[in-house]
């Protein structure tokens, strides 16, 4: 009897230290979770308003599924005042892409443009490892076709007007050369030519060319 009970004793106190211990992860899960619920707030309708803008620069596949990022819990008005940041998340994404909530000009933006842009703004040569594809739907208000750092428009710097369109980045810029540079015609074109930071543009709008504006 002695024998029985003291084994009851050891098997029964393990099994009560595990269950104890069971209930008190389920109850800092449960607590966890709470206190979850309770800080994570809905977006605000400025950050409605900026996820809405970035996803509307990429197809509906890409942009639904991206990363968004703006300035101060909002859109940014251009690319300067991304760089000058601090860039807030907006919306954690799930694909490999990045949209930017830009008044200037949205952009979904790959892997290999985002190096592009951190080139950009760091005033680095940008290290390309393979084609890269960025996206303008809705187009842009301008910037210069032969300055990558203008901005606005002077007597001789190409002010662009770009219709929605596709970017694209290659790894050999000698592929450029078979592109002209002008963006009236409404087909291709490169704009930065002759800088590390080159690209072909690629109207997606038929009936609309890219628009030349000149300072008076």
């Amino acid at each position: 009897m002695a024998r029985t009970q003291a084994f009851a004793v050891v098997l029964f106190t393990p099994l009560m230290v595990l269950f104890a211990g069971q209930l008190w992860s389920n109850a800092a899960q449960t607590t966890s979770k709470s206190a979850a619920a309770v800080t994570r707030k809905p977006p605000s309708q400025k950050q409605r308003d900026a996820i809405a803008l970035a996803t509307s620069a990429g197809p509906a596949s890409i942009s639904g599924k991206a990363t968004i990022i703006g300035c101060g819990g909002g859109s940014c008005a251009d690319m300067n005042e991304l760089a000058k940041g601090p860039a807030t998340q907006l919306r954690s994404g799930t694909n490999d892409w990045v949209c930017y909530a830009l008044k200037d000009g949205p952009m979904c933006l790959d892997k290999q443009w985002r190096k592009w842009m951190e080139a950009w703004m760091s005033k680095n040569d940008p290290k390309i490892e393979g084609t890269g594809i960025g996206y303008m739907l809705r187009g842009d208000t301008g910037s210069s076709n032969t300055d990558p750092y203008a901005m606005s428009p002077t007597a001789n710097n190409q002010w662009v007007i770009a219709p929605p369109h596709i970017m694209v980045l290659y790894q050999d810029q000698k592929m450029l050369d078979a592109y002209p540079t002008d963006p009236k015609s409404g087909g291709p074109w490169v704009m930065w030519k002759g800088t590390p930071y080159a690209h072909v543009m690629v109207p997606v709008s038929p009936t609309k060319a890219a628009t030349i504006s000149v300072k008076q």
